[in-house]
């Protein structure tokens, strides 16, 4: 599974590529408003952190303008994935620009019926919200099991991304499934590393090795 991380603060990009963990940017316009700064240059600070795809979200809603966007953006850089919302017209601009060559993430799917279309306007990717249905108390994973069964049932090339991930069984359990990506806050990614029989088999090695007397060093 591909690992996303869904912010625009820079820092915390920084950090986590350097692990070696992150895969891919994502961001929307609450997360670049939320941020305070411009968005043409943001996109392209985080596209110089990251070699993988970043996704940078259109603003328009209607064809023709989404579509100027889109050409703006994908200037940017060449790993820039253009976001645009399943809509009629989202999904004619995912057509347009995946028939030129450029990535196209699909936001906003919260049906399995959704990302077929999708699939089948040639997205890159599709971002199923699973939190945002666990809120309105809906089964978020049940749709990422379902659309990883028609993708495979047809081959489609577009990979599920698993967005609006509250925490890490969200994560695992869409692994299980087969989903291609994840995009979550850092917080939630952070959290994978926890586990209390790793703190305390931690600490008991150090203390264990402090009473030897020994030094690597």
């Amino acid at each position: 599974m591909k690992f996303f991380v869904d912010t625009a603060d820079l820092k915390e990009i920084e950090e986590l590529a350097a692990t070696g963990l992150l895969d891919g940017v994502t961001t929307n316009p609450s997360i670049i408003a939320k941020s305070g700064q411009e968005f043409i240059p943001l996109i392209k600070e985080i596209c110089d952190i990251v070699d993988g795809p970043v996704s940078a979200e259109v603003a328009a809603t209607d064809f023709d303008t989404m579509m100027k966007e889109a050409e703006i953006l994908r200037k940017i850089a060449d790993h820039v994935a253009i976001k645009v919302p399943l809509t009629p017209d989202g999904l004619r601009v995912c057509k347009a620009l995946t028939d030129e060559g450029t990535m196209v993430n699909v936001t906003l799917c919260f049906s399995a019926a959704q990302a077929l279309l999708a699939a089948k306007a040639g997205a890159s990717f599709i971002s199923p919200f699973v939190g945002r249905l666990d809120d309105i108390s809906s089964d978020g994973l049940a749709l990422i099991q379902d659309i990883c069964l028609i993708y495979e049932n047809y081959n489609f090339d577009t990979e599920v991304l698993v967005a609006s991930v509250r925490s890490p069984m969200h994560i695992i359990e869409a692994a299980k499934m087969g989903a291609h990506v994840m995009t979550s806050p850092p917080s939630v990614i952070k959290q994978l590393y926890k586990h209390p029989l790793t703190d305390s088999g931690l600490a008991a090695f150090v203390e264990d090795w402090k009473n030897s007397g020994q030094s690597i060093l």
